[in-house]
């Protein structure tokens, strides 16, 4: 039969898992830190993920579908219910870590190294003195908790900039495009954490970088979620 379904375009994909948490039959799930629409009969037609997606990835199309099997959404939910697992976004899998021994003594108080405030990107000025002549730091703001040595390592002689698009449920790249053009920047610096969610905030740095027209160097470091620089 014909049908309206969705259609997720996988290029604009960031992974942040937004629409596999937002459907409510199940019919998304994230494959190799993409959306896909894993079984046509569970999507109802109605949306529910399109207004989720924070990349416009989303949009209906009219074509040749299965029915929508409500039966088969119930059986699966119940059977979720029964026997439950993790199927939305891995970046907000739960799992235990086993943290590196506290020093045997304490030692003493490493100092900030914070140069500005505030630090969100969603509250930061567009232009502000402190941006002049900075090297800027784009940073999940999970990277801050799992890196041990954040401060020292990656705020030190930076000026940093926090956010999660996923919480957030916001593209980034508009802001952070006319801090780049309306000041004079060194360099981005660019620390996500490994889950496919925080890949939105590096498209979103990078988007910035090649709207603003920009030559300046860049990098992005990838955080594991037991705290080791992975790349």
């Amino acid at each position: 039969m014909k049908r309206k379904i969705i259609h997720i375009d996988e290029e604009k994909c960031t992974g942040c898992g937004a629409c596999a948490d937002a459907c409510h039959e199940g019919a998304i799930a994230m494959v190799n830190g993409k959306a896909k629409l894993m079984r046509e009969d569970y999507c109802d037609g109605m949306g529910d993920c399109l207004p989720a997606c924070p990349a416009d990835a989303i949009h209906f199309e009219e074509r040749e579908a299965p029915a929508y099997d409500e039966k088969a959404v119930l059986a699966a939910k119940a059977a979720k219910q029964a026997h439950p697992h993790h199927a939305g976004c891995p970046g907000s899998m739960a799992r235990a870590l086993k943290p590196s021994p506290a020093p045997a003594a304490p030692t003493s108080a490493m100092p900030s190294q914070l140069r500005q405030w505030p630090v969100q990107i969603k509250l930061v000025p567009v232009k502000a003195p402190w941006f002049d002549g900075a090297n800027l730091l784009v940073a999940a703001d999970c990277t801050a908790y799992a890196y041990a040595n954040f401060h020292q390592d990656f705020i030190r002689n930076r000026v940093c900039l926090v956010g999660c698009p996923k919480l957030d449920q916001v593209d980034y790249s508009e802001k952070l495009e006319a801090i780049l053009t309306e000041n004079d920047i060194r360099s981005l610096t660019i620390v996500r954490m490994e889950v496919p969610c925080c890949g939105g905030l590096e498209y979103a740095a990078k988007e910035a970088l090649k709207n603003s027209g920009k030559f300046i160097p860049w990098n992005v470091v990838t955080i594991s979620v037991d705290g080791r620089i992975l790349d």
